[in-house]
């Protein structure tokens, strides 16, 4: 297989998890969390520490996750328990965690090349692939556990909270810790792409997380956009294929000779907004063709009422 087409796949799977984590706060919990942007390098923070502490590089995994629930559920009580505006409490977490990321690591950049790194075990002794087998068996995992976990009682709960938090608190429950735990999982998820990020490339950076919202929800955006019609299609599978089609969209940009690296975020941008003209246009259109057809019914004498 073709390198380039390779580490787009991968990639695009790892930022997958990515769409995951925000499917949960933007989709399932309509809570706005600009703070997996200081997540996403918090766990490439975290596992770049334990990497350098000569720790199994699966275990810093763990641990990543770890501190990603620590974040989230800071962003969660700042809302429900200091009630603090939702994307209020995003910004604060994201700007605090800058300064712990730099804390962890010491320095704005760690290089991991000469460490042990999930990568670096041969599990299917196929060349090239290692890291290919190792990043679906992530991604697959995680979307089997969170379809599995939405069906269970707290999972109904976080939809609820979502769509109507009295519901919630009619049947006895307390919305605001469901809304915490939601948060708390969503950021977890994100944490270990950003772990997995990290030693995929080979480095942690500080200011790798730039962005990471922007990029978790034109993920979703995209998947809805082109996966809308297909029914029976599970909300994890539209996220994960969105982030799929995002990177392959990215790199076809990035190849375009007058287009440079350092226009990323340009193009993300443009191709966020285009989707979402796209939706509002198409949904204009059939509201309009709507109408159409309820005004020449109504011409033609309206329906028949026995």
């Amino acid at each position: 297989m073709n390198f380039f087409l390779i580490s787009t796949i991968e990639q695009g799977f790892i930022f997958g998890l990515v769409a995951l984590g925000v499917f949960i706060t933007y989709r399932i919990l309509d809570f706005p969390d600009l703070s997996v942007d200081g997540t996403f390098p918090l766990g490439a923070a975290v596992s770049a520490l334990c990497l350098s502490s000569g720790m199994n590089p699966f275990l810093s995994l763990i641990f990543a996750i770890i501190a990603g629930f620590i974040a989230g559920g800071i962003t969660g009580l700042l809302h429900v328990k200091l009630k603090i505006t939702n994307l209020l409490s995003g910004i604060l977490v994201m700007i605090a965690l800058y300064s712990i990321n730099l804390r962890i690591m010491g320095k704005p950049n760690v290089q991991l090349f000469s460490l042990k790194k999930v990568f670096d075990y041969e599990f299917f002794k196929v060349e090239g692939l290692s890291s290919f087998f190792i990043i679906v068996l992530c991604i697959i995992l995680f979307k089997v556990l969170l379809d599995l976990f939405l069906k269970t009682k707290l999972g109904f709960l976080l939809r609820a909270v979502g769509d109507n938090e009295s519901l919630v608190t009619s049947l006895g429950m307390d919305k605001d810790i469901i809304k915490v735990f939601g948060l708390m999982l969503s950021n977890g998820i994100v944490a270990f792409a950003g772990a997995l990020m990290a030693q995929y490339q080979g480095f942690a950076d500080v200011t790798m997380g730039t962005g990471t919202v922007v990029t978790g929800l034109a993920s979703v955006i995209i998947g809805s956009t082109f996966l809308k019609n297909i029914g029976g299609m599970k909300g994890t599978t539209i996220a994960i294929v969105g982030a799929m089609l995002y990177k392959i969209i990215i790199s076809l940009a990035l190849s375009v000779k007058w287009l440079q690296p350092s226009d990323l975020k340009l193009i993300t941008a443009v191709i966020v907004v285009m989707i979402l003209s796209l939706n509002n246009t198409n949904f204009k259109l059939f509201n309009r063709k709507e109408k159409n057809v309820l005004k020449n019914r109504n011409s033609d004498g309206g329906d028949l009422v026995a």
